[in-house]
């Protein structure tokens, strides 16, 4: 993981991580002003991802089903690793496409696994979900919903997946294009949870800023946001 760190990229999300973990760590008036600039950075970290992830040679079917897509789920650090106990986590953000073909503004989600069993090793991976159904959407916006559980998913059919080992589904609600640095034995996103971030979504947005408010009714918007909905085709 030492070398793996050495990369601008990988060192740009590692910082991001530790303004989100500040957010978390201080009290009082200082906290907005954290969450908010969490916020921002990983807005920019997702429209990266999404970019970088677009034009890779190694994953060459995601255009393809963003353009399909009701909805994008973009994880910029999922980060997995374990000795035994294995976890895996990451916070991102969710975009919906609109009726007229355009994508909403992001709301602030985490997801969250922790597994038992043999595994070695350790993960970075940036993930783009693409959530091919209404249903499937809706279900995103109740937070707590279970992947696998709640919703059918699977490793996109070309590319570097999470699990090398899933059978591809090409019915499930939800696929998931990964690029990974490192390497992890075990482990699945299989009851993976999704939550929503109240503290980043009203931080960078306003109060009352829920999901369901920033992606369907579209009632809230923040022109920081603007190069990310329009790197997704």
């Amino acid at each position: 993981m030492k070398a793996a760190l050495s990369h601008p990229n990988a060192r740009r999300r590692a910082a991001m991580v530790a303004v989100l973990a500040a957010v978390l760590l201080v009290p009082g008036p200082a906290r907005p002003a954290l969450a908010a600039s969490a916020a921002e950075e990983l807005v920019e970290e997702s429209r990266f991802s999404l970019e970088r992830m677009l034009v890779d040679d190694e994953l060459p079917e995601l255009k393809g089903y963003v353009t399909r897509a009701r909805g994008l789920l973009i994880v910029p650090q999922l980060v997995k690793g374990g000795f035994i106990f294995g976890a895996e986590a990451g916070t991102g953000v969710l975009m919906v496409r609109g009726g007229d073909g355009s994508w909403s503004a992001p709301a602030f989600y985490t997801l969250a696994a922790g597994s038992i069993g043999l595994q070695i090793g350790g993960q970075v991976s940036e993930v783009v979900f693409t959530v091919m159904s209404e249903g499937a959407v809706e279900a995103l916006l109740r937070s707590g919903v279970k992947l696998g559980v709640d919703l059918s998913i699977t490793v996109g059919p070309i590319g570097k997946g999470l699990e090398a080992s899933t059978t591809t589904n090409l019915s499930a609600d939800v696929f998931a294009f990964s690029k990974n640095v490192g390497l992890f034995g075990g482990g699945a996103l299989e009851g993976a949870k999704l939550f929503a971030r109240k503290k980043l979504n009203e931080a960078y947005y306003g109060t009352g800023a829920t999901p369901r408010a920033i992606v369907i009714e579209r009632d809230f918007f923040n022109p920081q946001a603007e190069k990310l909905r329009q790197a997704a085709p």
